[in-house]
């Protein structure tokens, strides 16, 4: 049997790790679809939807396509377990969070995780760190930061404990990540997400009572929970086990990046030149750090 081309399932895992923030950042301009009513006092209502609609979609996946639902959450064990409480963290606490802040402080505290991510996989791992990648990761923190820095309001203490719970989005995701890197080759920790959405759906329930999201409301966090969470949550999965910490953690901010541009394209929201000379800066920071990252590979 011919091995795997180690180079081959690296670029295959970066075209997966563009495709699930790609997918993630549609959901500014689908909200932007749902009723007004839903938009304005049912954040903890279209997380619970949302966490539920990814939990039915990776579900489906593991009972209809591998047929092995129960084997595959057996299997996971307490690395699925400890997986799907980080996607659980991940899912709350950024919606949380935007009930308490802004959308652009919540976004400036999510640009510290590829540097959480850096600093936790290097204790945790041992997993060296390149210089080109520490400058790729302060080159996007800063690209962030400029597109966003406009908008920084910090207007009372509820504000400041909103940005204190979206760095729990960050800090999940690096643990996460680590998790993936230490235990996602010798398991499959697909089923993760699914726990993860059945997590936050649950603690989500109590919140979201009474329910008042119209059909449409309902049809579109399908849309949401499908394609924007169960799907690309699945893809980071697969291309973690062939992509360094810090790439996964690089790559996810083309959410932050491309949320702005669907917003425009999809909901009319013409984003200032700072968010696009910001998010060139960022989307030129990766760009580096894969070239510089290919060019090191010896021959």
């Amino acid at each position: 049997m011919i091995a795997p081309d180690p180079t081959a399932l690296h670029r295959r895992a970066i075209v997966l790790m563009v495709i699930a923030p790609t997918l993630w950042s549609i959901a500014g301009v689908v909200t932007r679809h749902l009723s007004p009513e839903l938009q304005a006092h049912g954040r903890f209502e279209i997380t619970f939807w949302r966490s539920l609609f990814a939990a039915v979609f990776v579900g489906g996946y593991l009972l209809l396509v591998r047929r092995d639902l129960a084997g595959s959450l057996r299997r996971a064990g307490v690395p699925g377990l400890a997986s799907g409480a980080m996607w659980a963290t991940m899912f709350i606490c950024f919606m949380l969070a935007l009930t308490l802040t802004s959308t652009a402080n919540t976004l400036i505290v999510l640009a510290v995780a590829p540097l959480v991510t850096a600093l936790l996989a290097w204790a945790a791992l041992r997993a060296p760190i390149a210089p080109r990648t520490w400058l790729a990761i302060a080159i996007a923190m800063a690209g962030i930061i400029w597109m966003f820095a406009g908008s920084l309001r910090i207007e009372s203490p509820a504000s400041v404990l909103g940005m204190l719970i979206a760095f729990g989005a960050p800090l999940a995701s690096a643990v996460n990540v680590v998790i993936l890197k230490k235990r996602g080759h010798a398991v499959d920790l697909v089923p993760a997400v699914f726990l993860g959405g059945v997590i936050s759906a649950g603690l989500m329930l109590p919140l979201a009572l009474p329910s008042i999201a119209t059909n449409a409301d309902i049809a579109l966090l399908a849309l949401l929970g499908f394609a924007q969470l169960g799907l690309p949550c699945m893809l980071l999965v697969i291309a973690a086990r062939h992509l360094a910490a810090t790439e996964v953690a690089l790559l996810a901010l083309l959410e932050v990046v491309l949320g702005p541009l669907w917003a425009w394209l999809g909901a009319g929201e013409v984003p200032p030149a700072t968010t696009l000379s910001g998010g060139a800066l960022v989307l030129a920071a990766l760009l580096i750090n894969e070239l510089a990252g290919r060019a090191a590979q010896p021959a």
